[in-house]
């Protein structure tokens, strides 16, 4: 099994290290090339509009779609908005997972924070929110899968789900870990 990290900018080093610590075999995806032979993608935190701005130089929306209608995929905060259906205003997105998103919701970068949050099947995991999007509504295929209080901030659609936090950010791997399995 090999998982790739979308490379086309922001937080894909973290990705990569937190699969190292697992020792999960990765790769960086930069090209529609590098999609083949990977068992998943994580498509990590960044800036959205830049990531979408990005995907259309390289060639890659397209490519992208299809990987993500047939294996897993994770979008991490700026890859959430990515893989939404509705970003809440007009950018490129892959429009592949049944959710409409506020982007920024949380704040400015200097209003991050961390906060636990509470995974399915995992419990209590820290919760890394900068510049996160805010989940605003979701379609009957769309599935909670992480909790800040009442508050959904993490979700699954069949094989591709999203988090607003940044599990990358912090020593505990385990929802790496957990998000692997369906890549197997």
């Amino acid at each position: 099994m090999r998982i790739g990290v979308l490379a086309l900018q922001g937080g894909f080093a973290e990705h990569a290290a937190a699969l190292a610590r697992l020792g999960i075999a990765h790769r960086q995806v930069r090209v529609p090339k590098d999609l083949e032979g990977i068992s998943g993608l994580i498509i990590p935190g960044g800036e959205s509009t830049t990531l979408g701005i990005l995907a259309v130089a390289g060639g890659l929306v397209e490519p992208l779609r299809s990987f993500a209608a047939t294996r897993p995929v994770w979008g991490v905060c700026a890859g959430l908005v990515f893989l939404a259906r509705d970003p809440g205003r007009h950018q490129t997105t892959l429009g592949v997972m049944d959710i409409q998103v506020a982007r920024n919701a949380y704040g400015r970068q200097r209003e991050s924070f961390q906060a636990e949050v509470q995974v399915a099947d995992l419990g209590a995991f820290p919760g890394v929110f900068i510049r996160a999007p805010r989940l605003v509504a979701w379609g009957e295929a769309v599935v909670p899968l992480a909790w800040r209080g009442d508050e959904v901030v993490g979700v699954r659609q069949g094989m591709i789900w999203a988090t607003a936090f940044h599990p990358e950010l912090t020593a505990d791997t385990r929802l790496h870990a957990l998000w692997a399995q369906l890549c197997r």
